[in-house]
């Protein structure tokens, strides 16, 4: 169980909120990094921390299919999102390059600064400032070990 402090969005969440289109010429994590959320939250790139954690509404990741988007979020050292729901395509794309994504129902109980633990194998979230356990849609064992891999080009690699 791993535990980070949340960053809170809404609703509607779109991958050119997440990261403008005029970078998607890059391809490195840190660099994508210096630039999430630059329009939607200018301060999130400064002040966001290795293994803080994104809390968001339903169809978080909707927009465009670009891998970027969970490729800067990574990057800038998200240890996970969790939302009410997931726009499939960046669900998918999350998961193929191992960052964690979980659908909570509660997901809104969740407020900004709130500090979290994390359990992928139970399903559970535990916010320890309003002590208070969220369950999470639990995820086949096959996506879990995808993400425990770190994505799914390791996860194959080990597999060979």
């Amino acid at each position: 169980m791993d535990k980070g402090n949340v960053w809170k969005f809404g609703d509607n969440i779109d991958t050119d909120a997440i990261i403008p289109g005029r970078y998607l010429t890059i391809n490195d994590p840190k660099e994508l990094a210096k630039h999430v959320f630059e329009g939607a939250r200018p301060e999130f790139a400064q002040n966001v921390a290795k293994g803080d954690i994104i809390a968001a509404g339903r169809n978080f990741g909707c927009g465009s299919s670009r891998e970027h988007a969970p490729l800067a979020l990574k990057g800038a050292g998200i240890y996970c999102i969790i939302a009410k729901s997931f726009a499939r395509i960046f669900f998918r794309n999350a998961i193929n390059i191992g960052l964690p994504v979980l659908e909570c129902k509660e997901a809104e109980r969740i407020s900004e600064g709130d500090a979290l633990k994390v359990d992928f194998k139970k399903g559970i979230i535990e916010n320890e400032t309003k002590k208070e356990k969220y369950q999470v849609v639990s995820m086949p064992e096959f996506i879990l070990k995808i993400m425990e891999s770190g994505g799914l080009i390791e996860y194959t690699k080990a597999r060979l």
